[in-house]
């Protein structure tokens, strides 16, 4: 019986390493900040619960999906090849119901949420599957992930108002700006690899320094609209503070570009950002001064 337990928990831990489930806080604390923001304060349990589940689902379905996808294109990148797939660590039988699963917990978290998640859903499930295919044809495949992932933020608001404005749409630009940034700055890693592949992206298409020039732009285009979001919510001296340390962290992180620390630019920095920003939105929204 515990030899058994522990063989499914070590299979859970590759399934939650495929689905790279601990990269989780690159959207989460946006799309929990945007829940806050709609709602004033906590919208209730049942709400919360249905959007963190409907993230879940959204998120690691397409991670997996796109783990199947790619599985050949990683088999021949040697930064790649020691992914579960490729190295037969998993099978594709396992990823396809990964993805399964999680696409049927998003679409009956919107079932329970309100009838515009559901009007809503498919448009998200084609961004969410389309994005893996797009780097076969064109290099603007970073601002397709970067919409897919900042789908988190407008269907955090969508969940809680029931209503689609105008509002929240800053917000979720200043998302995918963020994600289309330093997602750039991490397929620098690939420039080579891709082109022999005759892959897509903006790296391997215009070369390094065009593209972190332009990573560098998105970046500064982020932080003025989380200044802009926060303006129309009517957020106050915590959530511009949170807006300031975001800047300051993204200035550090292109040092670091510089510097060549790719993955801890790409990685690590943008983890704690969508952390800090999340921190002080909520205490603008909870501490009163």
């Amino acid at each position: 019986m515990v030899s058994r337990l522990k063989k499914a928990a070590g299979r859970l831990k590759l399934y939650g390493e495929l689905v790279m489930f601990s990269h989780t806080l690159f959207s989460l604390p946006f799309a929990l900040a945007a829940m806050l923001m709609a709602a004033g304060g906590f919208p209730g349990f049942g709400t919360a619960f249905w959007i963190l589940m409907a993230f879940t689902g959204a998120r690691n379905g397409a991670n997996a999906l796109n783990r199947l996808i790619d599985r050949h294109i990683d088999a021949r990148n040697p930064r790649t090849a020691g992914r579960h797939l490729p190295a037969g660590t998993l099978h594709r039988r396992e990823a396809l119901g990964i993805a399964v699963f999680c696409f049927a917990l998003l679409v009956v978290s919107a079932f329970m949420l309100n009838p515009l998640c559901v009007k809503l859903l498919p448009l998200a499930v084609i961004i969410l599957i389309a994005y893996s295919y797009t780097k076969r044809f064109t290099w603007l495949c970073h601002f397709v992930l970067g919409a897919a992932c900042a789908g988190a933020s407008l269907g955090a608001w969508v969940a809680v108002t029931g209503k689609l404005e105008w509002q929240p749409l800053v917000l979720t630009a200043a998302n995918a700006l963020w994600v289309t940034g330093f997602d750039i700055i991490y397929a620098t890693s690939d420039i080579e690899f891709d082109r022999a592949e005759r892959l897509h992206s903006l790296p391997a298409r215009f070369g390094k320094t065009v593209a972190l020039w332009g990573a560098a732009g998105l970046h500064g285009i982020t932080v003025l609209l989380l200044a802009a979001a926060g303006y129309l919510a009517g957020r106050g001296a915590f959530y511009f503070t949170g807006v300031g340390l975001a800047a300051l962290l993204l200035a550090v992180e292109h040092l670091l570009v510089v510097k060549g620390r790719i993955l801890l630019a790409s990685y690590r920095m943008n983890q704690i950002l969508g952390t800090v920003f999340f921190l002080f939105t909520c205490l603008d929204i909870f501490v009163k001064i």
